[in-house]
Formats: C-alpha cells, structure tokens, sequence
C-alpha cells in the first residue's frame, strides 16, 4: 500500500453512508414529547447528533423529570429501527464512494459507528453496502467507552491490523471527529450544505485535516492527500 498515503479508512455510518440522523431524531422527539419535553426536530439534532441517547439520562431527567431505563431505551430503538427500515436512504454518492475506497486499499476499510450494532448492520443492508463492511462493523455500544472516546476506532484499527496513525477516518461530527483524533488517526469532515451535519467551521475547529462537502470526491482526495 505503499503508493497510498493511507493503509486503511474508517467510516463513520449515521450522516457519512446513510441519511439517518432526521429519522431517528423524528422518533426521538415524539418520545421525549411523550415524556414532556417539547423539543422541535432541529432542536433535537443540535442536542444529540453524534451522542449515544443513553449518554443523555441526566439530560432529560432534567428536563422531564423521568429517569430513562433500559426498557424505554429498547422502546426507542424498536420504534427507531422501523421508523428506519421503512423510510432510510443513502447519503447520495455515498455507496459508490465506499465501494471504490473498498478496492483501492484491497478491502482494508472498516466500519466504526457510535450506535448498536442491529442498526448499523439494518442501515448498511438498506442501502445495499453490508456485504462491503461485512466482518469489519465495530459498535461504540460494545465498547466500554464510545464516542468522543477513541475506543471505537482503535479497535477498528486493530481488526484490520493497521496502526491507527495509518488510518484515514471519515466523520461528519465533531463529537466522532475528536474520537478519531484522539485515536491518532487522520480525520477528514464530511459537511454537505444539508441538516444534520456539523458545520466545516466546527469541524476545523476541532482539529479535522480537511471538510469536503460531496462523497463523490472521497476516493480521489484519499488517493492525493500527503500529510503536511
């Protein structure tokens, strides 16, 4: 792999390869309203984007006065995932982009989303990518410490064998962004001018090497890109 500057690429999934993060936070908001707590979708998305809901306990319990547990927790993912595998779409470009990353680093790419593993695996089978990631899915659920913490990507760096400051890691929030930096690995900022996406300022800011807006251009900037 000498000729790229990179030996394997990490995705993210929710907002990178799938259009997920408005449904699931339409579900959300329906069920903290349930609760009590009337938040408008944007609202939400501005709250919880890139945060694991049961991150989220002293939060709502603030707002609602009800403690989450585990059952209202499966209630919401139930709900979620339906909500999901009834109405999710690709990110445009973003299978054909995963597919050409896939064959120019010989299938060293992996998966390493923040959310369970069920819904990770219903996303990518949605749009038609789990044979693309089969085998390399990591879940910040079964980590003990999910994202800001880089837990999730170091063990998808292990998996494929490759020291994390060789991998490239693809992210659209600044809460994912830090948990690649923080791995040590080069973070690239996906923000289209679309909702549901931190803005390239905040990606920049956190310290991203670089925010590109279309992921029709990813393959082509992984294969240019020289650090410094």
């Amino acid at each position: 792999m000498s000729h790229l500057p990179f030996d394997a690429v990490l995705f993210d999934c929710d907002g990178v390869l799938v259009d997920s993060e408005r449904i699931t936070h339409e579900v959300l908001v329906a069920m903290l309203g349930e609760l009590g707590w009337t938040l408008s979708v944007d609202e939400a998305m501005q709250i919880f984007v890139g945060k694991m809901v049961k991150d989220e306990t002293a939060r709502i319990a603030a707002h609602t006065g009800v403690t989450i547990d585990e059952a209202w927790l499966a209630g919401f993912r139930a709900r979620r995932n339906e909500a999901l595998a009834r109405d999710l779409v690709e990110i445009p470009g973003a299978p054909a982009a995963a597919r050409a990353v896939h064959a120019a680093f010989g299938g060293r790419i992996a998966l390493a989303s923040g959310a369970d593993r069920h819904k990770v695996e219903l996303q990518l089978r949605k749009v038609g990518l789990l044979d693309c990631f089969a085998g390399r899915i990591f879940s910040g659920h079964e980590m003990e410490r999910s994202k800001p913490h880089p837990d999730v990507y170091l063990a998808a760096a292990a998996g494929l064998g490759v020291e994390p400051a060789r991998c490239a890691v693809i992210e659209d929030t600044v809460t994912g962004a830090r948990a690649g930096l923080a791995a040590g690995a080069t973070v690239f900022g996906y923000s289209p001018p679309a909702p549901g996406h931190d803005s390239a300022r905040a990606l920049l800011e956190a310290g991203v090497a670089h925010v590109f807006t279309d992921m029709a251009e990813l393959p082509a900037l992984l294969a240019r890109w020289r650090a410094g």
